[in-house]
């Protein structure tokens, strides 16, 4: 991976885990979540007039991750309404390099060294112990550390679905930006029609968070899609999880979750998986 591509997968994941912070920060998860992802069409819009159209090969990708998208966005933010920022964030970006390992190895025959299996085996422990992490009133909270994971599976699905979807594209940030436009008017039709009048506090309460949070989101996805094209999946997807780290330390100084040694070492352990994983063949 090129200095280039690796500095840009680091920006993406700083990027990410300010607009998480944003969601967990709403009032209304649901609006929150609805506004960001509306924030997305002016930049996708943009994306889509003014590059070329992905290549219709990619097309059925494209819709296969609008699909996972929208089943991400709503158990995220289902998750958020359990759980902290810090407690529910790494549990659900950590698992999913876990998750492609895992799905790459039983179903797609791939070959994984002794290191990349370490890196999964330390990712899987960062994971297991995170889902014990005390709430901030210090009871557990095994509902959160459940959706947290249900979301990681759809993130391992949405990562490998539109790596694959953007190198066919020929037009990496056009196919996300279409991809975003759909996934942004499915996820509001259904969550509207599923609590009425989500739509309009997305639009009004919301209004700013959607516009922050949707901007930073798009770009940060649109950096990671782009980096798809330059660089394995797997090891895009293993360093954009150092996101981990951002959102313990917004969760912890600026949100004013609980620190403690346990959550601490679960999302370093996480993380030293993560990175295991994306230097593993050149070890």
């Amino acid at each position: 991976m090129s200095t280039t591509v690796f500095l840009i997968v680091l920006g993406a994941a700083l990027l990410h885990a300010g607009w998480n912070a944003l969601l967990k920060s709403g009032g209304d998860k649901f609006a929150a979540m609805t506004a960001v992802s509306l924030g997305h069409v002016p930049l996708a819009s943009l994306a889509a007039l003014l590059l070329p159209l992905p290549a219709p090969e990619s097309w059925p990708w494209l819709l296969g991750g609008l699909a996972l998208h929208v089943a991400y966005q709503t158990t995220l933010t289902l998750a958020y309404r359990a759980g902290d920022l810090s407690h529910v964030y790494p549990i659900a970006r950590g698992s999913a390099p876990l998750i492609v390992a895992l799905v790459s190895v039983t179903a797609l025959g791939v070959h994984l060294t002794g290191m990349e299996l370490m890196g999964v085996a330390i990712i899987g422990t960062g994971i297991l112990s995170l889902a014990l992490v005390r709430k901030s009133d210090g009871r557990r909270n095994p509902r959160a550390a459940a959706l947290a994971l249900l979301t990681g599976c759809f993130i391992a699905g949405y990562s490998l679905v539109d790596g694959l979807g953007a190198r066919l594209s020929g037009s990496p940030v056009a196919f996300f930006g279409w991809q975003a436009i759909g996934t942004a008017l499915v996820f509001a039709v259904l969550i509207n029609t599923l609590r009425p009048g989500t739509v309009r506090g997305a639009l009004t309460v919301q209004k700013w968070r959607g516009l922050i949070g949707g901007a930073a989101s798009f770009v940060a996805f649109a950096m990671v899609m782009w980096a798809f094209t330059q660089a394995p999946i797997a090891l895009v997807t293993a360093l954009r999880e150092t996101s981990i780290v951002f959102a313990l330390l917004i969760g912890v100084i600026f949100m004013g979750e609980r620190l403690d040694l346990a959550k601490l070492v679960s999302t370093f352990t996480a993380l030293a998986g993560a990175a295991l994983l994306r230097f593993a063949r050149h070890m």
